[in-house]
């Protein structure tokens, strides 16, 4: 099977990208940054792609059966923007049409169920939910996984030099998966489903842990250097986002994370797609 990755330079569209090409698929990356991306994936196909420009898109996907979709919204985005996830997705979806794609593969999130808990609701969340259904209402079978929060994201987006950055306390519990047992997930997804088939699959891994237990696990394994846990009150960042973009993203993912109560529901998924084994002290010294 040929498939195309939109994404596959960031911090999950990395490992996702390796495995596929472990396991022997044809690789397509298709980039806006074309050079900056052949760096990062030497011996890959690169093509230009952009997901303002349909033409660009249908241009790429030529000859492709699969396209695998990492999107997000960045930090300092607002509302009123354009976002990869909503007018960048009907641009996707319209030129998988024209290059004749047979599966769109699309990383969701599991968090996004807190969307209308506790009166919360988010203009992010509500992007993320309409992109699952603008994937659905396509009429091409899809794959969609639902991931918890991700292990890598301890040593990427809340670290800060030898920062670890957490914000307030939290009792809940999610599954905290290594990005590569992600990734073997979706090569065997793939592997394994029919060509009109559709999948949906919440993705956890080994062990439910709170935030904290996740960092200090992290940064006790960690041998790299010495790294240490800092934690700020949820107000700061609640005052920061009446003038920061950022912040206000930050509130909102915060409030989410720690007030989700998440449960496991990953018993088909391990079924189908193997248990991930990868522990926090395993994530840490690799």
């Amino acid at each position: 099977m040929h498939v195309a990755i939109i994404g596959a330079t960031g911090m999950l569209g990395q490992p996702v990208t390796h495995e596929l090409i472990d396991a022997g698929f044809s690789v397509r990356l298709i980039a806006r940054n074309v050079v900056a991306t052949q760096q990062r994936f030497p011996g890959v196909t690169v093509v230009a792609g952009d997901l303002r420009n349909i033409d660009s898109l249908a241009n790429a996907l030529r000859g492709i059966d699969i396209v695998y979709l990492n999107l997000s919204i960045k930090q300092c985005e607002k509302e009123a923007d354009f976002h990869t996830e909503a007018e960048g997705l009907v641009n996707l979806i319209e030129a998988t049409k024209q290059a004749g794609i047979r599966r769109i593969v699309y990383l969701s999130s599991i968090i996004m169920r807190y969307q209308g808990m506790n009166g919360f609701r988010w203009w992010v969340f509500e992007v993320k939910q309409k992109a699952v259904r603008l994937i659905k209402d396509s009429g091409i079978p899809y794959s969609i996984f639902y991931p918890s929060c991700f292990m890598d994201s301890i040593n990427g987006t809340q670290r800060i030099n030898r920062f670890v950055l957490l914000v307030g306390q939290s009792q809940v519990q999610p599954w905290y998966i290594a990005a590569h047992d992600y990734g073997k997930q979706v090569v065997r997804a793939l592997q394994i489903v029919k060509p009109d088939q559709n999948q949906e699959y919440d993705i956890q891994g080994p062990e439910a842990i709170t935030q904290h237990e996740a960092a200090e696990r992290f940064v006790n394994a960690y041998r790299k250097e010495k790294l240490t846990i800092v934690t700020t009150p949820p107000v700061l960042m609640k005052v920061g986002r009446l003038f920061s973009a950022q912040a206000d993203y930050g509130w909102h993912i915060t409030e989410a994370l720690n007030n989700y109560p998440e449960a496991f529901s990953s018993e088909r998924t391990w079924a189908d797609l193997s248990k991930p084994e990868t522990t926090m002290e395993q994530f840490a010294t690799r």
